[in-house]
This record gives structure tokens, sequence and C-alpha cells, in this order.
């Protein structure tokens, strides 16, 4: 049993994680920003600490970090990654000068395992699979930010002779997931037998599914035998374009619509090629993903319903007890 630190355990991969964890028996203490949402937490509140710390404060992250001294710990608190979230001194904030204290604070105490969150943005636009070890070329203000946040976190376990690695994560998806993310929407408008208004059919994702990504964070912590402050590709190694995506929704609805291509305007980030190199990850962690985007897809929509069925269930108790 480990005491763990996890940061964003109430964003979409952190409560997937936290989830993980708990199943396995650890101790798990959450950090959180003051106002955060409990939405994704709420059922398992009770066996987790919980607190509620601006990042900012050094002396009260300080504090915290002396009295928990974790064994592990996982940083994905973020900003940015959201088309909505567009505040550049948050992502400052919250993406490096956060880091940076939450770092420095477990430095104090020792770990055997910092586990840092990166982007696959930090490369930026590129005609191929970008490898680890390429240059990053990021083209946003976030991108920047997280490459940043990674370069740090590789020097600094390179000059502490510490253990910290970075996963950069490519598009993943699942329960859990933001609902106005694209594989919540398409089911959202798919139990309807509809589509939504979609961008360019060639925008393309490297999309892996959430349980994929959790296991990499748990051979990430676990392994010994890795490059100091390595950084992971995580993600399918398999492109996947709208085009593709929308009509596996077609398929698995059976929706007979035809999509409506470009009715929803392009994002800066739209591109024909975007996929993972995945090699470095499979080599030393032994990581594979397990599934396809079909069956993360399948697994997504029967998250969904039993949560639906879940909530009509209790609609009805409640009603019968008035």
């Amino acid at each position: 049993m480990k005491r763990i630190i996890i940061t964003g355990a109430t964003g979409f991969v952190g409560s997937n994680l936290t989830r993980r964890l708990l199943q396995d028996g650890h101790r798990l203490h959450l950090l959180v920003r003051p106002e955060y949402n409990p939405w994704r937490i709420q059922d398992i509140r009770r066996d987790v600490r919980l607190y509620k710390v601006d990042f900012s404060d050094e002396q009260a992250l300080k504090g915290i970090i002396r009295k928990i001294r974790p064994d592990w710990i996982f940083h994905l608190a973020a900003y940015g990654a959201y088309s909505w979230q567009t505040d550049l001194k948050q992502m400052i904030k919250t993406n490096i000068i956060s880091t940076i204290n939450l770092l420095e604070a477990c430095l104090k105490t020792g770990f055997e395992a910092f586990i840092n969150t990166g982007s696959s943005s930090e490369y930026g636009f590129k005609n191929h699979s970008p490898s680890e070890k390429e240059m990053l070329e990021p083209n946003s203000h976030y991108a920047i930010t997280k490459a940043s946040t990674t370069l740090f976190c590789r020097y600094t376990a390179q000059s502490r002779g510490v253990k910290i690695y970075t996963l950069r994560l490519y598009s993943v998806y699942g329960p859990y997931e933001d609902p106005r993310r694209l594989v919540p929407t398409l089911i959202r408008y798919g139990l309807k037998r509809k589509l939504p208004p979609l961008a360019s059919p060639d925008a393309a994702h490297d999309y892996v599914y959430i349980d994929d990504v959790v296991r990499a964070y748990i051979l990430a912590v676990t392994l010994s035998k890795q490059e100091s402050g390595a950084v992971y590709n995580v993600g399918s190694g398999t492109q996947s374009s709208l085009q593709e995506v929308v009509e596996t929704a077609r398929k698995v609805f059976g929706i007979s619509a035809q999509p409506v291509w470009n009715s929803m305007p392009k994002r800066i980030w739209d591109t024909a090629i975007w996929v993972a190199d995945n090699r470095l990850i499979k080599d030393v962690l032994g990581w594979q993903p397990k599934y396809t985007f079909e069956q993360g897809f399948r697994l997504t929509l029967d998250w969904l319903s039993n949560i639906r069925s879940t909530k009509a269930q209790n609609v009805r108790r409640k009603n019968r007890k008035s």
C-alpha cells in the first residue's frame, strides 16, 4: 500500500486513475483547487482524503506535502486543454507555476516516483508520428505551457537524480469525459439516432481509451529501470479521421442520417495527421493499447447507459417515497 497524491483527480483522466488506485488498495490524498467541481468523485468521496489548496500558496502546499509524505505523486491538474479554456494567465499559473511549486514541495520530503502529465500538443503540427526525442514546436499557449513543464520535470529529474517521468497523452476518451467533447456528444446525439454539427471529415486524432491510459500511469510509477526524466507518448499508434469516428457512431447506433461536414467551425488544432509514435512506451514499459476505438466507444456507451439507468431508478424510488 502506497501513500499517493493525485492532482486533477476531479478531472476526466484523474478521476479514472483515482478509482483504479483505490481498487488496488492504496491510500489516496487528492489535492484540489478551492472551487473544484465534485461530480466525478462524489461516489468515492468517503474513500479518499481531500485537501483544498491554492497551488500558488507555497507555504500551504509544503505543509500539506509534509503531512502526507507521499510515496507516489500523479500530477494531472491542467488548464487549457479544452477549447473554452483560453485564459493565458491561468494556463501559466496552473500548468507551470503550480507544477514547479508542487515538485519543489515534494522534493523536500522525498518520493519514490513523480508522474507528470504532458500533452501531444507539445509537438505542434507534424506530418508524421513524432518520437519523444523530436524537437517540440508548440503552436498554442496551452502547448507552450505544457512543453515548458515537461522540460522542467526532465531537467529536475536529471539534475537532482530523482524519478520523474512524463506521459504525453494523445486523445483520451471514455467514462467521465467532459460532456462537451466529441465522443460524449456523438453518444448523446446517437441515442436519438442523430448526428451533431461536425468539423472537417479529415480532422484526425489518435484516440486512446481511458483504461489503457490509466494502465500507462501504473506501469510508469512501478517499473524501476527507466531513463531519468523519461517522456512517453501514450497513444494507440492508430490515427482515426473524424469521418471514421462518425462512421463508427453511425454503425453502433444504426444512424441513417448523413453527416453534414463543416457545419461547425474549424478548431485551431485541427490537422489531417495526428498520431503517436508509441514504440518507446512499448519497449520500456511493455505497454500495449488493448482497445480499438470501436471497443472503447461501446464501453463508453455502456457506462453512460448504466449511469442513466441508475439515475432513472433513483428518481422512481424518490417519487414512490414522496
